[in-house]
């Protein structure tokens, strides 16, 4: 009841005009954008409005399933009202387009005509380039630098050296697998089938199967491996597969590859052979704050995942210019109480070096790689990152090297290495947490600062500096707090239960 006063008290708001926050000028137009413009004519275009949904509803009281269904009504009433002059202007220029209520944004495709009046409105705050990357086959060089793939095996292995050296086997023998807890990819898709995998996934129970509110797909064209809106988890690349399995995956024959494999996982795919847009991101990020059926209706924030696994970023090519177009949206799923663990980037070790969304964000837990040999991985990104208040990476995990599923059949695994595969070890290691502590479900600030606290500095005889921090002082740009430490972790987060914590106001 409660619930639905604060919706309709800001509907009626909204409609008295009231609280909009709308500018007294006309819309940004970004750069790219307009260079996208001179050179065709025409341009997919991310209309982000002005109005947004007042700050009150991101306070961090109360049970937190209350409020994230009051945030998420807050944010589909504000796009509801703010948005319906704007599309139905669009409407009436018989423009498809696709809408946002997690960042009040609206996708379409314009011409130079059309984007000009656009800009001249002052409901619309700006005008960002979604942009299309060509499609490149996970093939040789074609391949980014998180992505290289190692020998595919049907060999099946005990723990992996990742798992034994965050000492994620230890917390299993107190009873603890991430039971109770879900953790969501957002990657290139899942091979749900996979025996690693299979017995793991929300939608299974067992003997039957519902895709239902357990996956989505945001990719809208057909590729060489997936059909466009797959109704069916799909994997397109092998490395969504290959995360999701880092962090849950277990075959019950001996193949242990996930950091909890007594947690459930969920998927969507935001991109197409490892390439995404804002507009894919952003629909992920949405249907993760509340996850729908396969027909895109009965939105339920109460089943949206406790984690999500983010092992992409957005550069320059897939659109984001600004480092704003996938913000707002990540921002939301963590007011809403949802951990976003983010893979810190690869491609150099030079200092300020992570430089791209989502790991450069305050709300996004980055997370750099090391080798087997405790040494930074010479792919893994260094910050400092400008304007960051934290020092990043927060921490490192196993990345180079790792043993996990992958989409060629139900039995196949493949070593693969990058900070993509150190962010699941983290994420798996934060459903064990919760498990632990199931109060610390919902509040990813309290996570985030035990796997801090509780990482353990590796002694890299690189001894490189970056931002003026000396590379023995921690956290710092390189390796953040340092490696993480299931078990020192699971010890803290044991502890405050046993005394009665609560999650903090």
């Amino acid at each position: 009841m409660q619930s639905r006063s604060l919706y309709c008290s800001l509907r009626w708001c909204l409609l008295a005009g009231a609280g909009l926050g709308l500018a007294a000028q006309a819309a940004d137009v970004a750069p790219a954008l307009r260079a996208d413009l001179a050179r065709d004519g025409r341009a997919d275009t991310l209309i982000v409005l002005s109005a947004q949904a007042p700050k009150l509803m991101l306070r961090q009281q109360g049970d937190y399933l209350l409020r994230r269904r009051a945030l998420v009504e807050a944010l589909r009433a504000t796009a509801e009202v703010s948005q319906a002059d704007l599309r139905a202007w669009l409407d009436g220029n018989h423009i498809a387009y696709r809408s946002f209520w997690i960042n009040n944004m609206i996708q379409a495709e314009l011409t130079t005509a059309q984007i000009a009046q656009l800009s001249q409105r002052d409901d619309i705050a700006r005008l960002d380039p979604n942009s299309v990357t060509s499609l490149r086959l996970p093939q040789g060089k074609t391949l980014r630098p998180s992505l290289l793939i190692g020998s595919q095996s049907l060999f099946v292995a005990a723990a992996t050296w990742g798992l034994n050296d965050i000492h994620a086997p230890q917390v299993w023998a107190q009873g603890i697998t991430g039971q109770g807890v879900v953790i969501a990819g957002q990657d290139t898709g899942v091979r749900w089938t996979h025996n690693a995998l299979k017995a793991h996934y929300r939608g299974w129970n067992g003997t039957t199967v519902d895709h239902n509110h357990n996956w989505h797909d945001a990719i809208h064209f057909i590729n060489a491996n997936c059909p466009a809106d797959s109704i069916v988890p799909c994997d397109d690349h092998g490395h969504g597969s290959h995360t999701v399995g880092t962090a849950v995956g277990d075959d019950g024959v001996g193949g242990q590859y996930g950091a909890a494999p007594g947690a459930r996982w969920i998927a969507c795919r935001n991109m197409s052979l490892t390439h995404g847009t804002p507009a894919t991101y952003n629909e992920c990020a949405q249907w993760l704050l509340a996850p729908t059926d396969l027909a895109g209706m009965n939105a339920d924030s109460d089943l949206a995942p406790d984690i999500v696994i983010n092992s992409w970023d957005c550069d320059g090519t897939e659109g984001c210019v600004s480092g704003t177009e996938v913000k707002t949206a990540i921002d939301t799923l963590v007011s809403a109480g949802i951990l976003f663990v983010a893979a810190a980037g690869n491609g150099s070790a030079n200092c300020g070096s992570i430089n791209s969304p989502p790991a450069i964000y305050d709300s996004a837990f980055a997370v750099g790689s090391m080798s087997q040999a405790h040494a930074m991985s010479s792919f893994s990104r260094r910050g400092p990152v400008t304007g960051a208040a934290r020092v990043k990476p927060d921490v490192i995990a196993p990345g180079e090297q790792i043993l996990s599923a992958t989409r060629d059949s139900d039995t196949a695994t493949v070593n693969m290495q990058g900070t993509s595969m150190a962010t699941p070890h983290v994420a798996g290691t934060a459903a064990l947490l919760m498990a632990a502590n199931p109060a610390l479900k919902g509040d990813p600030q309290r996570v985030m600062e035990i796997l801090s606290d509780t990482a353990v500095p590796i002694n890299d005889a690189n001894q490189q500096s970056c931002g003026s921090i000396a590379y023995n002082v921690y956290p710092n740009p390189v390796q953040g707090y340092g490696l993480i430490d299931a078990w020192a972790a699971f010890r803290v987060a044991e502890t405050i239960f046993a005394n009665g914590f609560e999650s903090a106001p």
